[in-house]
């Protein structure tokens, strides 16, 4: 059953070159991403120096990363760290055959405050005179961390005509051109099936409740579905916004052996909670065809575990290195369409509404593999810097109840063949003077699409940061900023059309809208040292 004819299309990507549209239930190719594709996250002290404290340690942020770092600590202490994002999206719709003219760039605003981290580590360090143990010490820590932040928003205007347009998508019913193919007809079927009040339960069945699309018959007597006909430009408008975010429950420990190989462990429990509502509208002859409204709402809970450990090579030089395993995520959406007609008979209502509906179901995130290394400068500060592995390409959706009749095969082909593994690298120094600190951080996040070139869709971030700490308590700040590329498509087409030459048959063009983010986001940590 299709629950939204966007689908789960997202501001982080989408599939071979342009958002994935999906067109069927089980096509959430850009969840996996939007679920997998993690950026800086910590205390302001971590986020400062762009995330890189693989090798570092001594910072709850550690817990999240490489609980090696726990390790370091002598006291224990506990820290609070809320945050403020301010985000902006630029959109301009591209020039391609969906695009008849150019109607400029439209701005959109997503802001928010949150809670980044907040925890409390508990150390244990055996006095320097008490040798009865190479153990030294450890650190036992607990507390959540913010890993993704979902509020963001766009929106666009596009030009386009009656043959690249929405009514063009509902001539397609899932998917298929021909009336003849089997297909074709089951779809035809399932768009006139209603619950035993009346209602629809996909988009597709709201436009034929709502007269955009009728069936009639074809010159062989098969069943075919048409739309209302327009002539000249049509106007399409959308906004897109999502809230939420994803974040997780740690609890972990670092031991200390003979202040040269620290090791760590730790548990996680994922959190989701995403909210994403669209509008979409296309105009024609100066007056509004018709507009809907699709809302979906994604909640979820899941766990990993981490192994970690850091090799102090020399007092100035040490070494870490972290393993994640994936995280299991079981998922439930929840999610309705509401469409306003102007087609619609004037004795019957213009406005109708599918059958709430609920889908469960999940996923399996890839394995996470960091290395790090960090150089001490004395008393004046370090540097540190970071590589992280992951197998964009091996997340994979599952089913939990095969009575809904989900089915991940072909979404899980895809992201086998349209994803790929990637390398994101972060780096960051700290100047040291008296008790305040400075500091400084960069962090690329590789693009996971296989075959993106020549759109680049890394992330860029660039952090900077300040702090104060004494014996007894610290205090951090921290600003982030996230600078990435888009593309977008709100739906795609399966026929065909003629292209340069009369033998070459390429996919009718959808709308497409590229999309630049700038988000900025300010951390403040406090914490006691006790």
């Amino acid at each position: 059953m299709k629950h939204t004819f966007m689908g789960l299309a997202t501001l982080l990507g989408g599939f071979l070159g342009l958002s994935y549209s999906a067109q069927a239930q089980g096509n959430r190719i850009d969840d996996a991403l939007l679920f997998s594709r993690l950026g800086p996250s910590g205390t302001a002290r971590t986020l400062g120096i762009g995330g890189a404290n693989v090798a570092l340690g001594g910072d709850f942020g550690s817990l999240s990363l490489n609980p090696a770092g726990l390790g370091f600590f002598t006291k224990s202490e506990v820290s609070f760290t809320p945050g403020l994002g301010f985000g902006t999206a630029k959109s301009t719709p591209q020039g391609n055959l969906a695009a008849t003219g150019s109607l400029g760039s439209m701005n959109e605003t997503a802001n928010s405050f949150h809670v980044a981290s907040v925890g409390v580590v508990f150390a244990n360090r055996r006095p320097d005179n008490d040798n009865t143990s190479d153990w030294r010490g450890g650190s036992f820590a607990l507390g959540f961390t913010r890993l993704a932040d979902f509020n963001q928003g766009f929106a666009y205007t596009n030009q386009t005509d009656d043959n690249h347009s929405f009514f063009q998508f509902l001539r397609e019913p899932g998917g298929y051109v021909s009336p003849s193919s089997a297909g074709y007809r089951s779809a035809l079927q399932n768009i006139r099936t209603q619950d035993n009040s009346g209602n629809y339960y996909d988009l597709d069945g709201l436009a034929y409740g709502n007269f955009l699309t009728t069936i009639g018959k074809t010159k062989g007597g098969l069943d075919s579905l048409g739309t209302p006909s327009r002539v000249g430009p049509i106007t399409q408008r959308e906004q897109v916004m999502t809230k939420g975010s994803l974040s997780q429950f740690d609890l972990g420990y670092g031991g200390n052996y003979r202040d040269k190989l620290y090791v760590g462990f730790g548990i996680g429990i994922v959190s989701l909670n995403r909210t994403r509502t669209s509008t979409f509208s296309e105009s024609s002859n100066g007056g509004e065809d018709f507009n809907y409204q699709d809302y979906l709402k994604t909640t979820g809970t899941g766990v990993n575990a981490r192994l970690g450990l850091i090799y102090r090579a020399a007092d100035a030089v040490r070494f870490g290195a972290s393993i994640q395993t994936p995280t299991y995520i079981r998922l439930t959406d929840e999610y309705s369409t509401t469409l306003t007609s102007q087609y619609a008979p004037a004795n019957l209502s213009n406005v109708l509404t599918t059958v709430p509906s609920t889908d469960e179901y999940s996923i399996t995130t890839p394995f996470r593999a960091n290395g790090g290394v960090a150089v001490l400068l004395s008393k004046y500060g370090f540097l540190t810097g970071d590589i992280e592995y992951v197998g964009y390409s091996q997340a994979r959706f599952h089913t939990v109840d095969a009575s809904q009749g989900l089915d991940f095969t072909d979404t899980n082909q895809a992201l086998s063949t349209g994803y790929k593994n990637t390398v994101n690298l972060r780096v960051g120094a700290e100047g040291r003077f008296d008790i305040f600190r400075a500091r400084l951080g960069y962090a690329r996040y590789g693009s996971p699409y296989a075959g993106d070139s020549p759109f680049n869709r890394d992330q860029n971030y660039y952090t900077a940061g300040l702090g104060l700490r004494t014996k007894s308590f610290f205090v951090d700040a921290a600003g982030v900023y996230l600078s990435y590329k888009d593309r977008y498509s709100p739906y795609t087409l399966a026929s065909n059309e003629v292209g340069n030459k009369p033998t070459n048959y390429v996919q009718r063009a959808s709308p497409v809208v590229a999309i630049t983010q700038d988000r900025f986001t300010f951390s403040l940590t406090g914490g006691l040292i006790f």
